[in-house]
């Protein structure tokens, strides 16, 4: 075998295992033995061989390794992800944020248009958001941009400056920089990008009429449901956001979906089992509208979460082991409308969760303990939740954290999961499969989280697989290991998740962008053995 790339100058690298999931010409995956030729000089897969070589085929200067029986799959794109940077950096950044990608095997994430300050909905905001990144990011990155009222001249220039799609909110963001759209605003989008090989991205969740809400202020704040319990219970919460605020959601964008038959629709974070049937009648009637659900939406129930636990807490809601089960049962159809699973990691600091105390003996706070619980709490709107009553409105708004400590709706919604989502999703397919469901295997994982993520933003031509030419993105998988998730293990920013103390099947042992090894469980360096950042920001402009 030669010693080196067709460049003359970098020896090459060779990976190989008993195990290896690979793309074959008709895009079908298939797991095999495989030996994978890689230049590190380009950063491409050179050349696959469907059998396990031994060292000795490959000249000393080769660097060689055989990682059977573990398994070498595709790096995972994980294109939902919130980094935050710049504007609310001590909330997640570039730095932590593709640290922890990198921990778990995703070698593409794709960042989310807000919570940055600036967000991306103008181009030169995307200039600042680039600008930012630079030196920082440890796997590739790519960038949505953002849909908000009045920016449809900057949608365009967008598109050809590189971004990989365009998310707008139905309901309130959260964050006043990145206000929700009406239909017109839509319509309008959906004009403007219906030819251009995009997708049109939207939080679906929508306040249906309703007429048992909190009286006549409706009609200007358009709030959710008013709560009824305990403002720490989960079940208060959940009610609070009931299913009829996706269907409507979508209903509302299927009824716009004529004004451009070619422009690729999507769902994030669909959490509500009777969004599908209304997503399947659209796609039934032609129109190009898929969805993505996330990981804690296939692993995490209502019906297992302890009140005033707002770890948990993320919009739309955590729903029901029922409500669960079909999620599943829609991943493991053959004409699925849920195409794709993500993280959604949406980060924040750990005052803004306001655990009660129990909850934060393993999630340092961060000055001190003492200066949050005396520290006053602005209350704010997250994803429209906004349970102030129009008799309220005189009574200023600030409390202390120790006062409203536990209360869903006072905390922010997000959780914290970039990385995990192999071992997530690995682990709860296995305990169903041991109970006899059907359920997706390795290959649909792969398929879910890498090869179609990819073709989501326009990058099936460079990543989401293992084939020659493509980007020498590879992770090192262990599927028999089992560990348990402590904050030490978190790599993101603020180590506040509700995975924590959960037992997962399956580690990634390594991880590898574009044909260079960033990661080794173990290693030097906490691990990121690169001893540098070597992700790019990707800014083609998309093809497909």
């Amino acid at each position: 075998m030669s010693a080196s790339d067709s460049s003359g100058n970098a020896p090459l690298v060779v990976l190989a295992s008993s195990r290896a999931v690979l793309t074959l010409p008709d895009d079908s995956l298939v797991m095999t033995p495989a030996t994978i030729c890689i230049s590190p000089a380009t950063g491409t897969i050179l050349s696959i061989i469907p059998s396990l070589q031994p060292r000795s085929a490959f000249a000393p200067s080769v660097t060689y390794m055989d990682y059977s029986p573990r398994i070498l799959i595709p790096g995972l794109v994980d294109a939902h992800v919130h980094l935050n940077e710049p504007g609310r950096t001590e909330w997640e950044g570039f730095q932590t944020g593709t640290k922890a990608a990198a921990s778990g095997g995703v070698t593409t994430v794709i960042d989310m248009p807000l919570n940055a300050i600036p967000p991306t909905t103008t181009l030169d905001g995307f200039k600042v958001k680039l600008a930012a990144s630079q030196g920082q990011c440890w796997v590739d990155v790519g960038f949505y941009g953002g849909v908000i009222p009045g920016n449809a001249d900057q949608l365009l220039p967008l598109v050809e400056a590189g971004v990989r799609g365009f998310k707008g909110f139905l309901i309130d963001s959260g964050v006043d920089e990145f206000p929700a759209v009406s239909s017109t605003d839509i319509s309008l989008a959906m004009t403007t990008l219906k030819d251009s090989p995009t997708t049109l991205m939207f939080h679906a969740e929508m306040i249906p009429p309703i007429s048992d809400s909190v009286g006549d202020a409706v009609q200007q704040s358009l709030p959710p449901l008013a709560p009824r319990g305990d403002l720490a219970s989960y079940s208060t919460f959940l009610e609070s956001r009931p299913p009829a605020f996706e269907t409507y959601a979508i209903e509302e964008i299927v009824s716009l979906a004529d004004l451009a038959p070619k422009l690729h629709l999507h769902i994030v974070h669909l959490s509500a089992l009777e969004c599908i049937p209304i997503l399947r009648e659209a796609r039934a009637r032609g129109i190009n509208i898929t969805a993505e659900t996330c990981f804690h939406y296939l692993a995490l129930a209502a019906d297992h979460i302890e009140d005033g636990d707002t770890r948990h807490k993320c919009c739309p809601p955590i729903r029901s082991l029922s409500n669960q089960d079909r999620l599943w049962a829609e991943l493991s159809a053959p004409d699925s409308c849920i195409r794709t699973v993500v993280s959604d990691h949406s980060p924040c600091t750990p005052e803004l969760k306001l655990l009660p105390l129990h909850l934060q003996s393993t999630t340092p706070p961060s000055p001190t303990s003492s200066d949050i619980d005396d520290r006053p709490f602005m209350r704010h709107s997250d994803s429209g939740v906004d349970v102030s009553m129009p008799q309220q409105e005189e009574k200023p708004a600030v409390a202390t954290v120790s006062e409203i400590a536990g209360d869903f709706f006072a905390a922010w919604g997000g959780i914290s999961s970039v990385g995990l989502g192999l071992p997530i999703l690995h682990t709860a397919a296995a305990d169903r499969a041991a109970h006899g469901e059907a359920v997706p295997d390795l290959l649909d994982i792969v398929r879910l989280c890498a090869q179609a993520t990819a073709k989501q933003v326009g990058l099936a031509h460079r990543k989401g697989a293992l084939r020659v030419g493509m980007d020498a993105d590879v992770c090192v998988f262990d599927d028999e290991e089992a560990w348990t998730l402590n904050s030490g293990g978190m790599r993101w920013k603020n180590k506040v998740s509700p995975w924590e103390g959960h037992t997962f099947k399956g580690r990634v042992r390594e991880t590898w962008v574009r044909g260079r090894k960033v990661f080794e469980f173990g290693g030097r360096n906490g691990g990121f053995v690169g001893g540098r950042p070597v992700g790019r920001a990707i800014t083609e402009v998309r093809r497909e």
